[in-house]
């Protein structure tokens, strides 16, 4: 008799992970591997945010949180909305959530019936099409490329709507791409949306502050779809807190109050201590953050700079996020010193075994064709990285 459920079963393992859990097992037998697979700011928490902290337990928030979260929090989040995104979400709109993941999670358990499909644009998170399996749905892939610069269009939306369709699930800016929408590429989704009522929007904008370019919109700010919307954001990159395992969810009432009957099933409210130091995050001005984002601009320039000397690659400068997703597909149907490379993940692994330099094949981001490397690395780390892939590839072309 088989123990395991027919659900568990459809799902896949995190090929971020594997990739990663593969480069530690080299380092750990004395191979030098460079690691780019992870998405995850290699800085250290700032220091009023961890003296928050200290702070917490001192004032003993050791006891549960309400399940949305303290309404401090709640409170800096709809502030934090409004100031940077010109959103308005009262406090009983917003449920915080042990991460970014499990706020989406929410959302899909909210609506998700058996058989409802939500699409996922391409390149996609590497959970997105997990969690929709999880919650019974299908997913619906719309796929883009370097072409056109790793976005869909309105039409594209437009065609892939049916009666089935319960949900759009993306992120701008866009992990893996780099890429994030514009004002009016936004606007032109939210017309289409708009006409179909029985669509949720979810929007994941948790790289928001770490652009280049222009201030980066949302899709929630158009008044046609503020009600089929539901915007995600987190603690984890823009101020390096991965691990204190904070985000949130800013949704209509209908939705947040189901988020809240999901999340008080599951896990109840998130760990207080990290929530208090978030209060102080979110009400501190971005610009005192802002040594992250220049660090990792002059490091995005600097691997777009030697990237482009790589055989093979082609490859769009990101706008936002710490990623950089070339397109591979020169090598696919190629054997590359005694190595069949059917498809990314082939590739990658190739990379990993041959230069020693860690990064994650695009086939689980919905982009057989194309390869993430994490940027969140040393300058040296990265120059390494970038000689060793283009040594290997010299030599075995």
């Amino acid at each position: 008799m088989d123990k395991l459920s027919d659900r568990v079963k459809r799902l896949g393992y995190s090929q971020t992970f594997v990739m990663s859990n593969k480069a530690r097992e080299m380092k750990a037998s004395g191979i030098d591997v460079i690691s780019l697979t992870l998405g995850e700011p290699d800085f250290d928490v700032p220091d009023n945010i961890k003296q928050a902290a200290f702070d917490a337990i001192n004032e003993n928030y050791s006891h549960y949180s309400p399940v949305p979260g303290f309404l401090e929090l709640r409170q800096a989040i709809s502030e934090k909305l409004k100031r940077d995104n010109q959103l308005d979400y009262k406090p009983t709109q917003i449920c915080v959530s042990n991460g970014a993941k499990q706020a989406i999670i929410n959302v899909l358990a909210a609506i998700i019936n058996d058989g409802d499909e939500v699409i996922l644009p391409t390149p996609y998170w590497v959970s997105y099409d997990e969690m929709v399996k999880m919650m019974g749905g299908n997913s619906v892939m719309l796929p883009t490329s370097y072409v056109t610069d790793f976005k869909i269009t309105a039409e594209q939306l437009e065609e892939a709507i049916n009666e089935k369709t319960k949900a759009i699930l993306f992120s701008s800016p866009c992990n893996p791409s780099g890429g994030y929408y514009t004002y009016d590429e936004l606007k032109s989704l939210a017309k289409v949306i708009a006409k179909y009522p029985h669509v949720t929007v979810i929007s994941d904008e948790i790289y928001e502050y770490i652009n280049y370019e222009t201030k980066t919109s949302s899709i929630a700010q158009f008044s046609e779809i503020y009600e089929q919307t539901a915007v995600i954001n987190g603690m984890s990159k823009a101020f390096a807190m991965t691990g204190w395992r904070i985000g949130y969810s800013a949704c209509p009432e209908w939705l947040a109050k189901a988020c809240e009957k999901v999340q008080g099933q599951m896990t109840s409210g998130a760990n207080t201590v990290a929530q208090r130091a978030s209060i102080v995050a979110l009400k501190t001005d971005p610009s005192e953050y802002k040594y992250m984002i220049d660090a990792f601009e002059s490091r995005r320039n600097l691997v777009f700079d030697l990237m482009k000397e790589i055989p093979g690659f082609k490859v769009l400068l990101p706008k936002a996020a710490f990623y950089f997703f070339p397109d591979i597909s020169y090598y696919i149907g190629k054997t590359l010193n005694g190595t069949e490379i059917k498809d990314a993940d082939d590739f990658a692994m190739f990379i990993l075994e041959n230069a020693h330099v860690g990064c994650v094949g695009g086939v689980s981001f919905g982009s057989p064709e194309c390869i993430r490397f994490s940027y969140a690395a040393s300058e040296d780390e990265l120059r390494e990285a970038m000689r060793r892939i283009r040594d290997v590839l010299e030599k075995a072309v």
